[in-house]
């Protein structure tokens, strides 16, 4: 299985956002996204992580910078996605970004 490296802003579509973790200060991981004008369907969440930083004002504390999620889709492999809590330049920075794919396993031919 190979993996192609994309970073590319993805749009959610908020309506299918999972809210259950926002309770907890994590985003709604969304469970349909467009990419490249196509929506993106999510099957599972395979697995998920932070990325934390230290304070940009010399404070000792960390925080978490990105989320990241590996995710199955119907179609189109595996991605992993993150959210950007703390956008890039203008207000209205994009948040989520598809990082890479993996395309699907191949099933194994019978003669194999």
């Amino acid at each position: 299985m190979s993996e192609r490296l994309i970073i590319e802003a993805i749009k959610p579509l908020t309506e299918t956002a999972d809210t259950s973790r926002m309770a907890i200060g994590e985003p709604g991981l969304p469970r349909q996204l467009v990419w490249r004008d196509r929506t993106i369907t999510v099957k599972a969440v395979l697995r998920s992580w932070r990325e934390t930083g230290k304070c940009h004002h010399g404070s000792p504390e960390m925080y978490v910078r990105k989320h990241w999620y590996e995710v199955a889709t119907v179609s189109d492999g595996v991605m992993k996605i993150y959210f950007d809590r703390q956008g890039k330049g203008r207000k209205k920075a994009p948040r989520w970004w598809l990082f890479s794919i993996r395309d699907p396993e191949e099933s194994p031919s019978p003669n194999s």
